[in-house]
């Protein structure tokens, strides 16, 4: 009985990702509209691999090998969106960095009002597994609220709490500090739901001021300053994903909201 012979290598979409030519959906639509070929073939369809020696070109001109998965530390301030087009023309966290970093993508999201650590990515394989509750990394948050703070009911938000017919993870809440109707809390969660801590606050009463992700997983905001970015060495992201493809392998040849 003969063996099936998986193909080896990365998806052409894929490879054009990581090559930092455009979005898996814009590499796509580049394969639709015939602009990319393969070993001098025009290529269509998505599902077609690219293997080690194989020459990828678009209009003409070479596609470089994909860089090494890298990973940095961005304070992102208030007004900035993550998402790489946004509707309403809003500024975003990409637009930002375009001229510091390469094409990159997020880990979770922080929305527009948002403050604090997001993890940047050349590699959507690492963002996925990265944003995935089944990985266990905790979010961190401190969390700025107005209104009566019941420390019972932080408490039960241990057992999970259902908002709107949408039932929540666990959360961790803890009372920090309070003057007058303000308080400051930090907040844990495993999830990170679009806009679960706003929502979840609501709920009880409480309308949230501020929010500043403190950390995420292993990583810390620390001191890295508001409109910061700095990146992790790869031996530091070895060490903490130590189930995560080698970061100093480059790949083979051939190519959520607080």
């Amino acid at each position: 009985m003969s063996e099936t012979v998986e193909p080896r290598g990365d998806r052409i979409a894929k490879y054009l990702a990581r090559a930092g030519v455009a979005s898996r959906r814009d590499a796509e639509r580049l394969l639709t509209e015939g602009k990319v070929r393969l070993n001098n073939v025009t290529v269509t369809h998505p599902a077609t691999f690219v293997t080690p020696g194989d020459l990828v070109t678009i209009g003409g001109k070479l596609v470089h090998e994909p860089d090494r998965t890298r990973l940095w530390r961005y304070h992102k301030p208030e007004g900035l969106v993550t998402t790489h087009r946004d509707p309403e023309g809003r500024p975003t966290v990409f637009d930002k960095l375009r001229q510091q970093l390469p094409r990159v993508i997020s880990i979770g999201r922080l929305d527009l009002t948002s403050e604090g650590l997001l993890l940047l990515t050349n590699d959507g394989a690492l963002a996925r597994t990265l944003e995935l509750p089944a990985t266990g990394w905790i979010r961190r948050y401190r969390v700025r609220v107005h209104g009566e703070v019941d420390p019972k009911a932080l408490a039960a938000l241990m057992n999970g709490v259902i908002v709107d017919g949408v039932r929540y993870a666990p959360i961790e809440a803890g009372l920090d500090a309070k003057k007058g109707e303000n308080a400051w809390l930090t907040v844990s969660l495993r999830e990170g739901r679009n806009r679960e801590i706003r929502k979840v606050m609501t709920h009880l009463g409480l309308d949230v001021s501020r929010l500043i992700r403190i950390a995420y997983g292993p990583f810390q905001l620390g001191t890295l300053p508001r409109g910061g970015i700095e990146e992790v060495p790869t031996r530091v992201l070895r060490e903490q994903l130590p189930k995560a493809p080698a970061p100093d392998a480059k790949p083979p040849r051939g190519p959520r909201h607080a």
